[in-house]
């Protein structure tokens, strides 16, 4: 998110695209053959951008990862990001730029979401700086940046029919909260603080706390102290089955505002979904890096 407030920028890495219905139509048999880099951008003039891609735009190593047109590199102390992705319609433009990610330390903490391992929450660096440069009026800014990842080996909806998750700046570092309920019934309630060298522990939970509904009636919850109401701030992602924004909370003596997101997937699972993302996301299957 930008200093101001004001704007903010989502960019994904996907092998095997998650919420691609092209791979979910291909029965999910070779994830490398669904590839992404999904990026958003929220504010005046915000373009949304996921192309399903096929095997032969993805480049990888050890420090890179490549896309088409775009790649994500770690140069040992900072995670840059070169864009180069026409977005989504109504508004088809193209999105050409930078991003730069620069931790103030990297966590060694990573979380099973169940208890078999099947999909686990690796957030690398909680606390970070941002700066974007993409060539849009208004679209060279800094501000509070985060880099995780989650890796897994089933699908999202066999697992899970709900989940929140949130991460939150504070004046010593981030706190993140992370709760989802499964599908045989059981729940996930986590809390995590990072200072600013990286170091994680875990922390008594907050309440949950009702936001009201998305535009789409997802039903959204976060953690928060008692006091004053959590609030939106900046309304991002507004889908069928899963909404981010920017909200503000209410941590010990601090009203702290930090990126939230809930996924619905009872609603990811319907069959009319798909062919409205497929809208969304457009499929490419060949690609020349020559």
């Amino acid at each position: 998110m930008s200093d101001c407030g004001s704007r903010a920028v989502s960019v994904i890495g996907f092998i095997g695209s998650v919420f691609s219905p092209w791979y979910r139509w291909s029965g999910r048999k070779n994830p490398h053959n669904h590839v992404c880099i999904n990026v958003a951008t929220y504010g005046p003039g915000g373009r949304f951008a996921m192309t399903d891609r096929g095997a032969s735009a993805l480049r990888q190593t050890a420090s890179r990862l490549e896309v088409g047109p775009s790649m994500m590199r770690w140069n040992g102390a900072q995670l840059i990001i070169d864009i180069d992705e026409a977005s989504g319609p109504p508004l088809i433009n193209r999105l050409r730029g930078q991003i730069r990610v620069t931790p103030s330390a990297l966590t060694s903490v990573e979380l099973p979401l169940t208890e078999d391992g099947a999909h686990i929450w690796r957030p690398f660096a909680p606390k970070s700086r941002i700066e974007v440069a993409i060539d849009r009026p208004g679209w060279q800014w800094e501000g509070e940046g985060y880099f995780d990842a989650n890796f897994g080996t089933r699908a999202l909806e066999e697992d899970f029919s709900y989940w929140t998750w949130g991460r939150f700046p504070t004046g010593d570092g981030a706190t993140c909260f992370y709760d989802a309920t499964r599908l045989d019934g059981s729940q996930l309630a986590a809390g995590f603080h990072f200072d600013e060298d990286g170091h994680g522990a875990a922390i008594p939970l907050p309440p949950k706390t009702r936001l009201p509904r998305s535009l789409w009636a997802v039903k959204r919850e976060t953690r928060s102290d008692p006091g004053p109401a959590p609030k939106q701030k900046l309304s991002m992602l507004d889908a069928p089955f899963y909404t981010r924004s920017a909200v503000e909370i209410h941590l010990g003596k601090e009203r702290v505002t930090g990126v939230h997101e809930a996924l619905d997937l009872r609603r990811f699972r319907s069959p009319l979904i798909k062919p409205m993302l497929a809208v969304r996301v457009p499929r490419r299957r060949h690609w020349s890096f020559d």
